[in-house]
């Protein structure tokens, strides 16, 4: 009997709960679920949430974080990013300090290939949050074919099948479409079902830059929904958004076609970025066919007159009734390599510096010749707020920044790569009163979680990853502005990637804490 107290002793021990690294105390719990807040503590060991409840043992915790008036959530999932500038800014701070712990890459039809080099890559050198990717369709056709406009021959679309398969049993998360970009754009419906199909036998989602999102967007939500049916997949209407005056109010036709197609049976949601601005390359503007080929060929064509009016033609329609806004001031440029003082200039701008009138001819004219010297990412003006608001309010409608990673002093770019979230939870639930806050961050966090098909991110639970964002209701705000987007936002400051601090007290860590996630076929 003589050991009977030290066993006794050994069992006391035993039965002690190990240490919570992290507690949070005192804050305002949202666990994403879009349930109202409450007054929880939050305990975590390693990577994962171990605790939640009042009055949490904070004795020998590794960090004791009061979060007296923040909200504590899960932190945010951007289901369209771009990643492109990753392995050069790994740490992803412009992404980190809004309080996005999760990414989606691959967006539009782009994205790496080979996709699983590219991922292993990624793991290697480590990253600021986690990290997920689509397979790009503009990635493989280009690949395939090339820039040709026509239809894919059998053994063309079969190799085009083998590879969104090869890249789904690398760990893509689905298919993404560009088919208002080159080559997308060449694509027929049958192509796009054809490999949506192969994504979806190895339970991959389907999102989609629409064929059009001005005068032809009904069409082009109607392809999607299509696309869907036919393929069995489920849908992401990526950055929904109604381009160009003419088609302005058309977000009540979409959102409703969006509610019927739910009803018959195809998993049809959207993602959305707070603004009435896009972005994307000034190539945009000029009509899909002229651009055959690509840039040179789009040159030739220019030397025949009756195609270069052809061309000219339809820019100058695109710019009164798309994304031009009817006005070339509309039209913002944000990178310009050869010529930088053109950046955060006007097309209208560059107008007046050469004299020339401020007509939709003369812009068109100017599309061209940007091209020419080795094209430009601008800003377009073209959206009415109404559209904005209708469609943040749907409820299947996520919120995703459509940004890509970027530090201080690269370009004139949108503001919505440093301010999407902080945004919406500022101007939009706290000023305007246009979202409740538990549905805000269930639009951040569980929405987008389950349509990527992540079973232990997007909500704050007990056994689930460690990821979290701290803000602070009555302060939280963007700060990036069109005129000055180099901005980080104000009132987040903490957040957790992984259970390790990566914001913290408004600094950022550069601990890249975040993993490369795989999609398990």
């Amino acid at each position: 009997m003589r050991h009977l107290p030290l066993i006794l002793g050994l069992l006391t021990c035993a039965c002690q709960p190990t240490p919570f690294d992290v507690v949070i105390v005192g804050g305002n719990v949202l666990d994403g679920s879009g349930s109202p807040a409450q007054r929880l503590d939050v305990g975590i060991r390693g990577d994962r949430i171990a605790q939640m409840g009042t009055g949490l043992d904070t004795v020998g915790a590794g960090r004791v974080i009061d979060a007296t008036g923040l909200m504590v959530a899960p932190g945010f999932v951007d289901l369209h990013t771009h990643l492109d500038p990753l392995h050069r800014l790994p740490d992803a701070e412009s992404h980190v300090r809004q309080g996005v712990t999760t990414a989606l890459g691959g967006p539009d039809g782009g994205g790496p290939w080979p996709l699983g080099e590219y991922l292993d890559e990624t793991a290697r050198l480590g990253v600021g949050l986690n990290v997920a990717m689509l397979t790009g369709h503009n990635t493989i056709r280009r690949t395939v074919m090339g820039l040709d406009n026509r239809d894919p021959t059998a053994e063309e679309l079969e190799r085009m099948q083998e590879m969104v398969a090869q890249a789904m049993d690398e760990g893509a998360f689905g298919l993404s479409t560009g088919l208002k970009y080159l080559p997308g754009t060449f694509s027929d419906v049958d192509e796009v079902v054809a490999l949506s199909r192969t994504a979806a036998r190895r339970g991959g989602i389907y999102t989609s830059h629409l064929r059009e999102e001005g005068l032809g967007l009904l069409e082009g939500v109607s392809e999607a929904m299509e696309i869907g049916a036919r393929a069995g997949i489920p849908v992401v209407l990526t950055h929904h958004k109604v381009v160009g005056q003419p088609s302005w109010g058309a977000s009540s036709r979409t959102l409703a076609m969006v509610d019927s197609a739910r009803a018959a049976g195809t998993d049809v949601m959207i993602d959305q970025y707070p603004y009435t601005a896009s972005y994307t390359g000034i190539g945009i503007l000029v009509p899909g066919w002229a651009l055959a080929g690509g840039t040179d060929s789009l040159l030739t064509r220019m030397q025949h007159p009756a195609l270069a009016d052809s061309i000219l033609g339809g820019i100058a329609f695109n710019i009164v009734n798309d994304r031009g806004g009817n006005d070339l001031h509309r039209v913002q440029f944000a990178l310009v390599e050869w010529d930088r003082s053109l950046e955060g200039r006007t097309l209208g701008d560059w107008a007046n510096r050469l004299g020339m009138p401020l007509t939709a001819k003369t812009g068109a004219t100017l599309v061209v010749e940007a091209i020419r010297r080795g094209g430009a990412s601008c800003v377009f003006h073209a959206m009415q707020e109404e559209d904005v608001r209708a469609i943040m309010l749907h409820p299947f409608t996520a919120i995703a920044s459509d940004g890509r990673l970027v530090q201080p002093g690269e370009g004139h770019p949108h503001p919505r790569w440093y301010g999407t979230f902080p945004r919406v939870l500022g101007h939009y639930v706290r000023d305007e009163a246009v979202l409740k806050l538990p549905e805000a961050v269930r639009k951040m966090t569980s929405l987008p979680a389950r349509r990527m098909g992540l079973v232990d991110r997007g909500e704050l639970r007990v056994g689930w990853f460690a990821d979290l964002t701290l803000f602070d209701p009555a302060r939280v705000r963007d700060k990036a502005t069109f005129t000055e987007p180099h901005q980080y936002p104000d009132g987040i400051p903490l957040v957790l990637v992984n259970g390790t601090l990566t914001v913290d007290r408004g600094e950022f860590r550069p601990v890249r804490a975040g993993v490369v996630l795989r999609k398990s076929p």
